[in-house]
């Protein structure tokens, strides 16, 4: 499933195998997010959601100079001023909402700089994986304008407090080396590696039991938002689901032969 790349800002899917991509294309602009883009975000989140071949989504930008700048600028003065500073931001809540909500294991896929909304697209990724090049920055506090509270915790989930309002406090770039200390990222490779690892990563996931890992990423999730609270009939659901499937069978049967078990995901 894909839908064809063009000199048009743009996002698109692109599924190689069990791997779905999908890639913000804005070359101009380092693949900076136009209005139209943040509205895709959830469209394409669902139909790689529908595709049962997908396995593992990663997030990625066109070409190898940036992950995403954010969101387009050149867009401020008639999309975030006035009455349309609320449409706007819908656009990115839904966007936002439809990244942290994905069931299936999001990798991000970081070459250069992840600046603002960028790194915030990024941070609902399960996994970042980033290139020596790569950078990072919350800028809001140079332009002006007030960052959503609901951004701030995949912030707050991947670095501690204090880093994080050094972020947003000075709006500076950090270097790769600062951002795998704080834990923006997970891994940091040769840009030359970037999308071997990448896609070296995603397959080894994509390998195993589907319902499980999904059940994992429930379970983490639910315990990380919602702390006090946590929906624990919805967590026993999942890993009963585990227990009930074929793939359980499969498992268990691929170890007594000595074989590597082939899961349906079902």
């Amino acid at each position: 499933m894909s839908e064809a790349a063009t000199d048009q800002p743009g996002l698109r899917l692109e599924r190689d195998g069990d791997i779905g991509f999908i890639i913000a294309s804005n070359p101009a602009r380092m693949n900076a997010f136009t209005a139209s883009m943040w509205e895709a975000v959830p469209r394409l989140i669902a139909a790689a959601e529908a595709d049962e071949a997908i396995r593992v989504i990663v997030l990625r930008g066109e070409g190898t100079r940036a992950f995403s700048a954010g969101a387009d600028i050149s867009e401020f003065d008639s999309a975030r001023t006035g009455g349309a500073t609320h449409a706007y931001d819908e656009l990115n809540d839904a966007a936002f909402r439809a990244l942290s909500g994905c069931s299936k294991p999001l990798l991000a896929m970081i070459h250069g700089f992840c600046l603002g909304g960028g790194l915030a697209i990024a941070l609902c990724a399960d996994i970042r994986i980033a290139d020596e090049a790569a950078q990072f920055a919350i800028p809001a506090a140079k332009l002006g304008l007030g960052y959503n509270a609901r951004w701030v915790r995949p912030l707050l989930a991947a670095v501690r407090p204090a880093h994080a309002k050094e972020l947003m406090f000075t709006g500076r770039r950090f270097q790769v080396a600062e951002a795998l200390h704080m834990g923006l990222v997970n891994t940091v490779v040769t840009t030359a590696e970037l999308e071997e690892k990448t896609r070296a990563l995603a397959g080894e996931i994509a390998a195993n039991a589907p319902l499980t890992v999904r059940a994992a990423k429930r379970t983490i999730d639910e315990l990380t938002r919602n702390p006090q609270t946590p929906d624990i009939a919805a967590m026993d659901a999942a890993v009963a689901a585990c227990f009930d499937s074929e793939d359980y069978a499969e498992g268990r049967l691929a170890f007594k032969e000595k074989r590597k078990p082939q899961f349906k995901g079902r």
